[in-house]
């Protein structure tokens, strides 16, 4: 990661950004004080490049693309808890004062 004033970077704006090309992230400073970072731009993969709204949000990063697409799911966790008919004598325990 490089540190760069405006100064410095208004006058060397190719260089910085051939360097984010790169893979490089680039902070800019003012007077100190980071104010905006160059980044790479994220790489949208070939099936979401069709679907403007997915390839806008790889890019922005609020979109993850899966890891492994089309893959199958992970097989469920077991939850502890009661089975069926013991939820249900529960249940039937509950609303005796009911009726």
């Amino acid at each position: 990661m490089t540190t760069v004033g405006l100064k410095v970077l208004k006058n060397r704006l190719g260089e910085y950004v051939r360097r984010a090309a790169a893979g490089e992230t680039v902070m800019v400073t003012d007077r100190g004080k980071v104010v905006a970072e160059i980044t790479p731009v994220r790489q949208v993969p070939d099936r979401y490049k069709d679907h403007p709204v997915l390839g806008r949000g790889i890019r922005e990063g609020w979109i993850t693309p899966a890891r492994n697409p089309g893959g199958t799911p992970p097989p469920p966790k077991s939850v502890p808890g009661l089975t069926f008919e013991q939820l249900m004598a529960d249940l039937d325990k509950d609303r005796e004062d009911r009726w």
